[in-house]
């Protein structure tokens, strides 16, 4: 990972030399990015409100649709209107913070709070590497994939599948995704919602993976499923019959309106995130009316579009006002916050790096609990790059640093290394230096201000070109995690079974 990680650190080095720290949350404790007014949070709700309850949201599954006019909520025709005493009477229920089981019980996940998820991309059509470029994904390679995300210490989660593994049938492909997620794994992964029948083959599959029943999950969380909106103001039938058996299910779903300026939002950031707001909070509802109390986050994707091409930008500086806006809105309402580490990219150069950190910084600054895409995104999130996952995942380890406190004891003063090197002097050698240098290091250390020679002896090779030798090297080491073989063996049967069902049918 980072050069800077191994200066500052005792690091564990999984074989290929690779340093990470080990695996776990770094709970942030600072304060917040407040880029609006705390008066504008409120004339932003106020209008999602008014959006809610004059507009309302059309939602194209009856059985919604009844769950909502159950509730109180005003239903004419497909369009479903929230007075805003019922949507504060669901808000209360949400929790602010939960916890989600792994296989690993080391690495279940803590939600709220100070603590955020990172989780690597999930979705994309395609993959790519320097080696072959961009191309139809396949299950082989969604698998290695897998084992790089379970081998880098700094991505908590699994993010639904890296990419569309497109030599499997669409129908049963999900039940190979969910099965090699379990097998190369011992994270959290997250699941997929399309459909009532995909969502339940993964509930099914993570009460085997755990030796429980779909029951014996309802008051124990364990997956998380990405519930988008079709903005401007619509619900789906696929995305609500899977958001409906999540919640039924007692597991987590995260309601993230697909709001961009300019195109399915209106074209001020304002305006977009009224809409975000409204859709984000009539999902949020409908959990609660399913199940009081289950776990839900609010997504932020608002972002702008490009208004001479019409294709979306991400990384702007719209994006990360947009996530630090979306975190207060969350936090105003007391909802977990999902933001996102995006960019439009088309390869792994500098725009894809500076895109990335801005919306970086806007996510996390902006109080994120979850960072979807955290890792491996690329194009606009059309495609998952194994060059683009390494290099990402260096940038949440200087991310990590960043939040760490400042500490300032006696020690971190080095009054006595300032006396000791002296006016004119260095600290390469001093006392207070090498203590903390020989706790991460056993070679000496080497003082050499110009790099730039060592860098042309080692090849002189750009970040890219290192990523794609490190993934390689990390893949070559990578062995799976331990799994009972009578849980791989229920897996087996379930998968082989659900397949001669026909496994889901095609939304």
């Amino acid at each position: 990972m980072t050069r800077v990680e191994g200066r500052r650190r005792q690091a564990g080095r999984p074989s290929g030399g690779v340093p990470q720290r080990p695996f776990g949350q770094v709970e942030r404790r600072t304060e917040w990015v407040r880029v609006i007014s705390d008066d504008q949070v409120a004339a932003i709700h106020a209008a999602a409100l008014d959006v809610l309850a004059r507009q309302g949201m059309r939602v194209l599954h009856g059985p919604a649709r009844d769950l909502f006019a159950g509730a109180g909520a005003r239903v004419e025709g497909e369009t479903v209107r929230l007075d805003p005493a019922m949507v504060a009477e669901r808000l209360a229920t949400v929790p602010a913070s939960f916890t989600l089981a792994a296989r690993n019980p080391a690495k279940s996940l803590r939600i709220g709070g100070g603590h955020c998820v990172y989780a690597s991309v999930g979705g994309p059509a395609y993959v790519m590497c320097n080696d072959k470029g961009r191309r139809d994904g396949t299950f082989a390679e969604m698998c290695d994939f897998l084992r790089l995300v379970q081998g880098l210490n700094v991505i908590h989660q699994e993010g639904g599948g890296p990419f569309e593994p497109l030599d499997l049938p669409a129908n049963t492909r999900h039940l190979d995704i969910y099965h090699a997620q379990i097998r190369h794994l011992d994270k959290n992964w997250q699941t997929q919602t399309l459909g009532h029948a995909r969502t339940m083959d993964g509930i099914e599959m993570a009460a085997i993976m755990l030796g429980t029943t779909v029951d014996g999950l309802r008051g124990r969380p364990v997956l998380l499923g990405i519930i988008n909106t079709n903005s401007p103001l619509q619900l789906d039938v696929p995305m609500a019959e899977g958001l409906i058996a999540m919640a039924a299910h007692g597991q987590v779903n995260v309601i993230t309106p697909f709001t961009l300026a300019g195109a399915m939002a209106p074209v001020t950031l304002a305006g977009a995130l009224v809409l975000q707001h409204a859709e984000a909070m009539a999902g949020i509802i409908l959990t609660q009316i399913v199940r009081p109390g289950v776990p839900v986050m609010y997504g932020g994707f608002t972002s702008n579009v490009d208004m001479r091409s019409g294709s979306p930008a991400f990384g702007t500086p719209e994006y990360a006002k947009a996530a630090q806006a979306s975190g207060q809105l969350a936090r105003h309402i007391g909802v977990p916050f999902r933001s996102s580490n995006v960019t439009a990219a088309n390869a792994v150069d500098a725009q894809a790096a500076y895109e990335s950190q801005m919306a970086l910084w806007g996510a996390l600054t902006g109080g994120a609990h979850l960072l979807e895409h955290a890792a491996g995104w690329l194009h606009g999130g059309l495609t998952a790059s194994f060059e683009k996952l390494i290099l990402d995942a260096e940038m949440l380890q200087m991310m990590d640093a960043w939040f760490e406190p400042l500490t300032t004891t006696e020690s971190d003063l080095a009054l006595d290394a300032i006396l000791e090197a002296g006016a004119g002097g260095h600290f390469f050698g001093t006392a207070h230096t090498m203590e903390r240098y020989e706790r991460a290091f056993h070679a000496p250390m080497v003082s050499n201000w110009d790099n730039y020679p060592n860098w042309l002896q080692r090849g002189g090779i750009d970040a890219r070109a290192r990523a794609n030798t490190v993934w390689k090297e990390l893949l070559a080491q990578a062995e799976d995690p331990p799994l009972d073989a009578a849980v791989d063996e229920a897996l087996s049967a379930y998968v082989t079974r659900r397949k001669a069902e026909g496994g889901a049918p095609m939304n």
